[in-house]
């Protein structure tokens, strides 16, 4: 049974950082892409940044790059990423999502997912 389970949310003030997790169990870690989506209140899930099987990253968009870093850690099935100069509408639920093969926009594409955990930023 594959589990996803994400770590690290929070309250954090405008301009910090927040460091989150997501680690994987029950698959072959290093064959599947990881993907990290967030929900805002009243707004749908959309995808902001994957790291593929090979540790290619793709953003959503490109330039979230410039606040965005990803990583993987195969020996410890586990995702991470950082994100910086937080802003109040980074508000959301972020969720942690896998998929076999190459990373993706299409959430669909996704079969495994965590349960989210909550950021929020906040004065």
């Amino acid at each position: 049974q594959v589990q996803v389970v994400e770590s690290g949310g929070g309250l954090v003030q405008p301009g910090g950082a927040l460091t989150l997790s997501c680690t994987i169990s029950g698959l072959t870690f290093d064959e599947h892409s990881v993907g990290w989506f967030r929900q805002a209140p009243g707004r749908e899930r959309e995808v902001k940044v994957c790291i593929s099987w090979s540790g290619g990253v793709a953003y959503y968009p490109d330039s979230l790059k410039d606040r965005l870093t990803i990583s993987r850690d195969d020996a410890n099935n586990r995702v991470t990423l950082r994100m910086n100069s937080l802003k109040p509408e980074d508000t959301a639920m972020y969720y942690c999502a896998a998929r076999r093969n190459g990373c993706s926009p299409v959430q669909a594409w996704y079969p495994y997912w965590g349960q989210g955990t909550q950021v929020t930023v906040s004065s």
